[in-house]
């Protein structure tokens, strides 16, 4: 696969991604959050389990296993995949789809920033306009007053740092053990196991929810979980973390439209703007860099 090729496939990651907040919003009117999240990733375990034992066989056959540091790793990506998803899901049952996509996408110039902490990879002077371009961005969306973001933003704000985390390591571990469906599959079950034991602490558990929100879990079980986190992970062995942020950070577009189409929301112009603000931060913090380092091509 080459890196245009990659790229290509995480534009599609973004789309699911995107749409994927229609599902988390009205799955609330029948799940809980915790029992959401945990029969959505246990049902995105199953779906890439078969491609992950047949990488792990092929990784035998080929003298190679998983140590205890990858083992360690991909434990640490599940745990920063469920405190990222339960963060935004329990969000989104007060926010719009449009300020939790926007919101989510903090994580974007918050990767360089984890990059350079864990690996002393210096940040782009990019980073810190484009921060300050979000803060902007996040007091437009409020309407103006930082008052007015509720707690559900607040929520899914905190979720973006996890999703930072997530990305960074998704990468180093799918090029450290070059196995993307297991590191999927790990990630998956780590983030549904987590999900079904807090649900089992905080909510009431039922069929007939399960049931009720059969579409939404499958939905985002099988399209958001066991196929675009899996592209996320295969496409991340051939580009560069940077490349993907950027790209992923499309899914607040994906998800204002599918927003207004499905659930008929609207914002008032400034919260237009904001969305606006981050969305231009968040592509000038990943594209100003790419443009620098494009070597030039001879004729």
């Amino acid at each position: 696969m080459t890196r245009w090729q990659a790229n290509a496939v995480i534009v599609f990651v973004a789309l699911i991604w995107g749409t994927t907040f229609v599902v988390q919003h009205t799955s609330m009117e029948n799940i809980g959050p915790q029992y959401f999240t945990g029969v959505r990733f246990l049902l995105g375990t199953l779906a890439v389990l078969p491609f992950a034992l047949r990488e792990l066989r092929k990784l035998g056959r080929a003298g190679r296993s998983l140590d205890r540091v990858d083992i360690l790793g991909m434990i640490a990506t599940g745990i920063s995949m469920y405190l990222a998803s339960i963060f935004q899901q329990i969000g989104i049952m007060s926010t719009t789809v449009t300020n939790a996509a926007f919101l989510t996408a903090f994580y974007v110039p918050t990767v360089p920033v984890l990059a350079y902490v864990v690996f002393r990879s210096r940040p782009h002077w990019s980073v810190w306009p484009g921060g300050a371009m979000c803060v902007y961005g996040t007091y437009l969306l409020s309407g103006g007053d930082l008052s007015g973001l509720g707690s559900g933003d607040l929520w899914v704000l905190a979720s973006a740092l996890f999703w930072a985390v997530q990305v960074v390591l998704i990468g180093v571990m799918v090029t450290r053990t070059n196995a993307p469906a297991t590191v999927a599959a790990t990630q998956f079950f780590i983030t549904g196991l987590l999900g079904m034991a807090m649900g089992a602490m905080t909510e009431t558990f039922s069929i007939a929810d399960i049931q009720n929100a059969g579409f939404e879990i499958l939905y985002a079980g099988i399209m958001s979980a066991g196929v675009a986190f899996t592209l996320q992970a295969v496409a991340q062995n051939y580009t560069e973390a940077s490349d993907a942020a950027i790209i992923m950070s499309a899914e607040a577009v994906f998800a204002a439209i599918a927003g207004a189409w499905f659930l008929g929301e609207r914002l008032a112009p400034e919260e237009y703007a904001g969305c606006g603000v981050i969305l231009a931060a968040i592509i000038a913090v990943q594209l100003l860099p790419l443009m620098r380092r494009r070597p030039s091509i001879a004729i």
